[in-house]
């Protein structure tokens, strides 16, 4: 299997775990926890997991010129992203949320055109709208009556998650090809984490664990080492072997994912439409993954052994 296939392999787990988070971190509140207290959690633990993988498994130093990057994409990536998430997935639906996320390529693609050069080529526009028609297909016509709450302002909070992945991506992207994955997620977990903390440790202080359930605390589990520790280390595997465009467009999988878990909760019904949404959606991705090979270095395949 080459590099390249490996990135691949990542992402479509990326995008599982990311499609079932919907649904479980929907399920966490507000009954267990607040989205503060939950972000709390999830970035303690981030950052314990990161920075006792790197201790033990890395041995590599960062040079200070590269502290502001790292800063920049904690408040990006773990802060922003994943504090507008939760605050706005608490006020909306596990589906309308995945569907937002639709979005996010192609802001992608325009942030690594401005940022950092990336080519805007034909197959990723063509591939990006076949994917989208299969996501609007879902949106316009693919709700079943009494598929939960709407809020507006939670649309927009994660929208506006959304955006600042998407600039995660492209900022992260020069770091990835200079350190070891683990080495840049010690990092930006921790600033994250530093970022979030005056914001969330005063609703942490009032968590009552003592409410959970077996269920409770397997989401939270999932959460903390799938949706964080695992997944971001994927999305850093496969960044250093394929484009943020590339990466970002894997969101395009994700309303299926939810849509599906929410089936298995009763909550959605399979129709004909996300059928043919599906098939909308995995060819667009065939399209953008068929582009022309990007040759991997050699400093790109030991990842900093």
């Amino acid at each position: 299997m080459t590099q390249i296939q490996r990135a691949h392999l990542s992402l479509i787990g990326i995008t599982l775990i990311f499609g079932l988070h919907y649904v479980v971190a929907k399920s966490m509140m507000p009954e267990f926890l607040t989205p503060m207290q939950l972000i709390f959690i999830r970035l303690l633990g981030g950052f314990v997991l990161f920075w006792g993988f790197q201790k033990l498994f890395v041995h590599e130093k960062v040079d200070r010129k590269d502290l502001l990057k790292l800063a920049i994409c904690g408040a990006l990536g773990f802060a922003l992203n994943q504090g507008l998430f939760y605050e706005g997935l608490n006020i909306t639906t596990p589906f309308d949320a995945s569907v937002i996320h639709v979005l996010n390529p192609v802001l992608v693609m325009i942030f690594a055109f401005f940022l950092i050069g990336e080519k805007i080529t034909r197959n990723k526009i063509f591939g990006i709208m076949l994917g989208a028609s299969g996501a609007l297909l879902l949106v316009f016509f693919g709700r079943t009556a009494g598929s939960g709450e709407h809020s507006s302002i939670g649309n927009l909070l994660i929208v506006l998650n959304m955006v600042f992945y998407a600039l995660y991506l492209v900022v992260l992207k020069p770091l990835t090809l200079k350190y070891h994955t683990s080495t840049i997620l010690k990092w930006v977990s921790l600033f994250g984490f530093l970022f979030i903390l005056p914001f969330s440790v005063k609703p942490a202080l009032s968590i009552h664990f003592g409410t959970f359930t077996p269920m409770a605390w397997i989401s939270l589990a999932f959460i903390v080492i799938f949706c964080t520790f695992l997944a971001y280390l994927f999305i850093n595997f496969a960044l250093k072997r394929v484009s943020p465009s590339v990466v970002s467009y894997y969101n395009y999988l994700q309303p299926l994912i939810a849509a599906f878990s929410s089936v298995s909760i009763g909550a959605e019904k399979i129709t004909w439409i996300k059928i043919v949404a599906a098939l909308l959606i995995f060819s667009g991705v065939w399209v953008v993954t068929r582009q022309k090979k990007i040759p991997v270095s050699s400093e790109q395949v030991t990842e900093g052994q």
